[in-house]
């Protein structure tokens, strides 16, 4: 990413805190549209060989490669500092997860929205690498809400919904991804020095359906049988795969913006998927 300063000659992608606000202030000032990019992670366990960051280091990696994406396409992104916390109940079983009440995660994420709209930014992105039940629906009334008070999408490319993970890798259709082999290869590809790649080599593959274990009543990832906080097969994991899933996915985000930038306004109270 390169510095604003306070010209224009062409689209790139920034990252807010690493602006004066006189930068904030040109890049909105610009005729080419800009779009702020907010990446939701969480603080959990992810097995022994991921650390707690590691839903916002993809959410973060996301968010980056995503605002290339879109700087490419002639429209300026701006990445938001990453908000750390989330709803994570389904990892309290593990030290150091650390979750926060769902009020306090609306409240974080919409506020965070609606300051970014306020700002003057076209239109406001939020990614997420967190996949837990509880933060999806968080996130979800985020969206309702933030089209219902200021009459624009908010863009939300959500991973679950089923035509977006359709584009996404086998082990994270089968959802038993959970520091497997899909998270695993991304954090390969984002932060090989915190991947513990002799102890994921050496996990077996422990397949889990979290979907089937979530319809029978299951609320943690002790009740899945999930006793070292992962499933799926961390040992089949590269780089190369998470390479090419960042760009899958930095193309569904950059596609979700297009879209929500060529909606008419009778369209705007819709979240964009």
């Amino acid at each position: 990413m390169t510095r604003a300063d306070n010209q224009e000659p062409t689209a790139r992608c920034e990252r807010l805190s690493e602006l004066t606000y006189t930068d904030v202030e040109a890049l909105l000032a610009a005729p080419r549209p800009c779009v702020a990019i907010l990446p939701v992670g969480s603080t959990e366990a992810h097995g022994p060989h991921l650390p707690l960051a590691t839903d916002s280091i993809i959410s973060e990696g996301m968010a980056e490669r995503a605002g290339a994406a879109i700087a490419a396409r002639g429209i300026t992104a701006v990445v938001l500092p990453t908000i750390h916390y989330a709803v994570t109940e389904w990892a309290k079983d593990f030290k150091g997860s650390t979750s926060i009440a769902e009020s306090t995660a609306f409240n974080l994420v919409f506020d965070t929205c609606r300051a970014a709209k306020t700002m003057g930014f076209d239109r406001v992105v939020m990614v997420t690498a967190h996949l837990e039940p509880g933060h999806i629906a968080v996130l979800r009334r985020v969206a309702r809400r933030y089209a219902a008070e200021l009459e624009e999408p908010l863009v939300f490319p959500d991973k679950t919904r089923r035509a977006n993970a359709a584009q996404l890798t086998e082990e994270f259709k089968s959802g038993s991804c959970h520091a497997g082999q899909y998270e695993t290869s991304l954090m390969l590809a984002l932060r090989p020095d915190l991947v513990r790649r002799s102890v994921a080599d050496a996990l077996p593959v422990h397949n889990v359906d979290l979907v089937d274990h979530i319809r029978a009543g299951a609320s943690g990832f002790a009740d899945c049988g999930m006793d070292q906080a992962y499933c799926g097969a961390p040992a089949g994991a590269s780089a190369s795969e998470g390479e090419a899933t960042l760009a899958t996915l930095a193309t569904m985000v950059a596609d979700a913006v297009s879209r929500s930038l060529a909606e008419v306004p009778s369209a705007a109270a819709r979240p964009v998927p």
